[in-house]
């Protein structure tokens, strides 16, 4: 087990319930960055920020390019990195595709984005896990709603709140392709699941299992206080999201694609510890083990 107090429990056998965070939404407030005064209050308060405009159409393309490139080749879908959709035929996430994609290399390090995770953060980050999501047309399972952190919590030895994602639209999220969803507000309370995690959770959690999930009556409850929002948005716009905000998107029966690319940014204070259901800790590919300070390109 860790060696660090666990101050957000969950899966511990007994049932869920609701625990105050304990950690700032933003480490310093006054941390200089991109972001203006109003957009870190919209952060605060909502647990989320959507922009577009950042990329233009070409460093768009660019990256749509590479993603469907490993989309489609052999080599990436034979890797352990990459998950498949339950029908085994088409691709549902490649993890740590930054690894070996020169273009997202350069992507995850970009300034613009580094700024905005250190202002948030108040640190130098580094990426705790990169990914891409891919909802083929038709057949694009949904990912239930969840916390990222009590995952990276439980899973990976994550101690505290203090990484966020930014989602990069690589395809229209329109509402009917399966957008990201999310609970305003849901991110200033932590939900602590029921149950315990099995052994095989590695691969079993990629895919959503419910374990790791809150139960129907706590999204009921975090609804009806916030309601849920759907940051939609064309190719190349971006929604940056703090590491507990309940989100998840549902299923894709449109003949439109929806692929993002989301990036985990962690604080270089808060690298994971043993994880803290006492299992051993998952891949690097799933969760970086070994953080070095990101440079910008």
């Amino acid at each position: 087990m860790s060696a660090t107090p666990d101050l957000y429990p969950s899966r511990n056998g007994s049932q869920g319930g609701v625990l105050p965070r304990q950690d700032p939404v933003i480490a310093d407030p006054h941390a200089p960055g991109p972001l203006t005064p109003p957009q870190l209050l919209r952060y605060q308060q909502d647990g989320y920020l959507q922009c577009q405009g950042m990329f233009t159409p070409e460093e768009v393309a660019l990256v749509q390019g590479a993603v469907a490139g490993l989309c489609a080749a052999e080599h990436v879908l034979a890797k352990p990195e990459t998950i498949l959709e339950p029908s085994g035929k088409a691709v549902r996430s490649i993890f740590a595709a930054h690894a070996f994609e020169p273009q997202l290399a350069r992507l995850v390090r970009d300034p613009r984005l580094l700024g905005v995770a250190r202002q948030i953060l108040g640190s130098e980050v580094y990426i705790h896990q990169c990914r891409i999501n891919y909802k083929p047309a038709f057949r694009g399972k949904e990912f239930y709603w969840h916390s990222d952190f009590e995952t990276w919590h439980v899973e990976d030895g994550l101690p505290r709140m203090r990484a966020l994602t930014v989602a990069i639209n690589l395809t229209e999220n329109s509402e009917f392709n399966g957008p990201l969803m999310v609970i305003p507000g849901s991110h200033r309370q932590y939900v602590s699941c029921a149950g315990e995690t099995p052994e095989n959770h590695v691969r079993d959690s990629l895919r959503r299992q419910q374990y790791g999930t809150p139960e129907h009556a706590q999204i009921s409850a975090l609804v009806h206080e916030s309601g849920i929002a759907a940051p939609k948005g064309p190719a190349g716009s971006l929604v940056i999201f703090d590491c507990n905000l309940m989100h998840g998107s549902g299923a894709n029966i449109t003949p439109h694609a929806r692929c993002n690319l989301f990036v985990v940014y962690n604080s270089m204070q808060n690298v994971p510890q043993q994880p803290y259901s006492g299992q051993p800790p998952r891949p690097d590919y799933i969760a970086s083990r070994q953080p070095e300070p990101l440079l910008s390109t």
